[in-house]
């Protein structure tokens, strides 16, 4: 019956230890898994931009590219320029590493088929610039295909938001504007034929013109507004100073394409001014769509490695909890097994016997008189001696 009494609280104090256990371990690992995945589908939503990113460095040549093949093509010449050979084979090489992962396989095989084609368009100067145009159409829609696929338009961080905004939307589209511009001002320029020819290729040249120059300016002004909103709200220390050059380099060349294409009423276009301004567009095209993806690599790893740190605290915290955990558990039965101490040993003789006590056996092995109930056994009392029996 004692055994059991004792069993009683061992039980008693390893269903505490057990129920306490659970109610740290369980909050504590649910709160372990949701952090984890959190971070986790973070992480794999940044790297999967930086994909995107990618992507989208290796398009910038081609857009500028296909606009030199246009000004070429409308100028008589149908061989494609080696800029756009390159560009093709570069997208090719990007598309053969990130395709499968951004969804761009299909998209791309298209268009590099439209674009080995470009050169073998016949026909008038109009059809030839409706095919560059088509072509052109495609590739601001691989822009968006990439943009979507990798993530990048949903960017919660606003200053990456409006950078991909400006590289794979304003900055593209105002390349591909200014071209459509240029060549439009010269074929306008270039109307022959009997005046009713002529009323023709102007009703519809004159306002895809006209269009165009409206486009340039909504293309500039938006790549402005981008820009300037990502300056306004970013952690980088280098964005506002790399910009601020570049920025004003595009703008000056875009002013000169504009100025050159459409000097004034019953002006010619300046060929010469155009000429030297689309170059000056390449340089400041390039030197803009480097530091745009720079930023935006840099922000995003920047963002990785907080993830990467975040990671780690959360695993830190998940072992600093199962300790705690155990500790509790241990401190509990730990302190148990002290409290109640190994059995005290039987007390005994001098000889290893049981000592005589009131009612226990004397040395002989006779046990001593009973006290009555009631009554204190006198100290005094001595044996009787032998010598009265």
């Amino acid at each position: 019956m004692a055994v059991s009494m004792d069993n009683r609280p061992s039980r008693l104090r390893s269903a505490l230890a057990a129920i306490l256990s659970v109610s740290i371990l369980l909050p504590a690992g649910l709160l372990f898994a949701r952090v984890w995945q959190d971070v986790n589908d973070d992480r794999d939503s940044t790297a999967r931009e930086q994909l995107g990113v990618a992507y989208l460095t290796s398009l910038s040549p081609l857009v500028s590219s296909l606009s030199e093949a246009q000004s070429s093509a409308l100028r008589g010449i149908t061989t494609a320029p080696g800029s756009l050979t390159a560009a093709v084979s570069r997208v090719t090489a990007t598309d053969q590493r990130l395709g499968e992962t951004l969804g761009t396989r299909e998209r791309w095989t298209g268009l590099r088929d439209k674009i080995g084609a470009l050169p073998s368009v016949a026909g008038s100067p109009l059809e030839i610039f409706q095919a560059h145009v088509e072509v052109t159409e495609l590739t601001l829609a691989l822009y968006t295909t990439v943009r979507i696929n990798s993530g990048l338009n949903r960017d919660p961080d606003n200053d990456v938001s409006n950078l991909q905004q400006a590289l794979g939307v304003d900055l593209p589209a105002t390349v591909v504007h200014v071209s459509r511009m240029g060549d439009l001002s010269l074929m306008v320029a270039g109307i022959a034929g009997t005046a009713e020819q002529r009323a023709q290729q102007q009703a519809v040249l004159v306002p895809q013109f006209g269009a165009e120059v409206q486009a340039v300016n909504a293309a500039v002004a938006n790549l402005t507004d981008n820009l300037q909103a990502a300056v306004d709200d970013t952690e980088s220390g280098t964005l506002s100073g790399s910009l601020v050059t570049t920025v004003d380099s595009f703008r000056r060349g875009v002013e000169s394409f504009v100025r050159g294409a459409s000097p004034g009423a019953n002006a010619p276009p300046d060929s010469a001014a155009m000429a030297t301004a689309q170059s000056q567009l390449q340089t400041s095209l390039g030197s803009l769509a480097g530091v745009l993806v720079r930023e935006m690599t840099s922000l995003l790893t920047e963002r990785r490695d907080r993830l990467d740190n975040r990671r780690l605290e959360s695993l830190i915290a998940a072992g600093v909890a199962v300790l705690l955990a155990l500790t509790a558990v241990g401190v509990m039965l730990t302190g148990r097994r002290r409290r109640t101490g190994p059995p005290a040993p039987a007390a005994t003789g001098p000889h290893g016997a049981m000592p005589p006590g009131p009612d226990g056996p004397n040395r002989n092995g006779s046990f001593g008189p009973v006290p009555p109930y009631g009554t204190e056994p006198d100290p005094t009392r001595r044996e009787r001696s032998g010598a009265l029996r």
